[in-house]
């Protein structure tokens, strides 16, 4: 890609908000207010906003590989602390996608330097649910149900936060997980029962 085309494709779009509304960046300008914290994969082929259809402002977007969000990622959970502290969202999404490039490099037996202890997290939700993944002979479903595990353990991990413990008992807010079907471009509710998943473990993790 031409660099440079970039800056010729902002003010395209600049031009285009501008026909549409005068008063567009003006707006923009005076502050955020979204009602969703989407946290998912850094995947340059998985683009937040578009999929969802939203326009700039409506949703808090943290990216990275494999849409994570390990206990001990700072960078993860202050993202999370200031989404339901200051901007008080009302819904958390965490979303995953078929075919995705960290997925499968935790399932290979290499040394990945510096990505080792990131793809070790992957690797653990892999183990949680290794007698279920071991039952699937198809590679490829096997890959796509460790995808769909990987966002449910990850909504776990964002429920065993104290800001967002307080939070459901503040003001309800709601965890969703998500999977993009980069196949066919639609967006599918994995519809995971917290409830049912977290009576034993909030034993553990409950805060209040």
């Amino acid at each position: 890609m031409d660099i440079q085309q970039i800056f010729k494709n902002n003010l395209k779009w600049v031009a285009e908000k501008l026909s549409i509304d005068e008063e567009y960046f003006k707006k923009l300008a005076e502050g955020q207010k979204p009602n969703i914290l989407y946290i998912g994969c850094s995947d340059s082929r998985v683009s937040a906003e578009e999929m969802m259809g939203v326009a700039p402002g409506e949703v808090f977007v943290h990216r990275n590989i494999a849409n994570m969000v390990p206990n001990n990622d700072l960078n993860s959970h202050s993202v999370l602390s200031y989404a339901v502290n200051h901007l008080e969202v009302d819904h958390i999404v965490v979303c995953g996608h078929y075919n995705c490039g960290g997925i499968n490099a935790a399932m290979i037996q290499q040394d990945f330097g510096i990505l080792n202890p990131w793809l070790r997290s992957i690797r653990d939700v892999y183990r949680l649910h290794q007698d279920e993944l071991q039952l699937i002979s198809n590679e490829e479903a096997k890959y796509n149900r460790l995808v769909e595990l990987n966002v449910q353990e990850q909504c776990i991990n964002v429920i065993k936060t104290a800001d967002v413990q307080k939070a459901i008992l503040k003001r309800n807010i709601t965890i969703h997980g998500w999977v993009f079907d980069i196949h066919s471009g639609q967006l599918i509710d994995l519809k995971i029962d917290f409830h049912k998943i977290l009576e034993k473990i909030m034993e553990i993790y409950r805060i209040h």
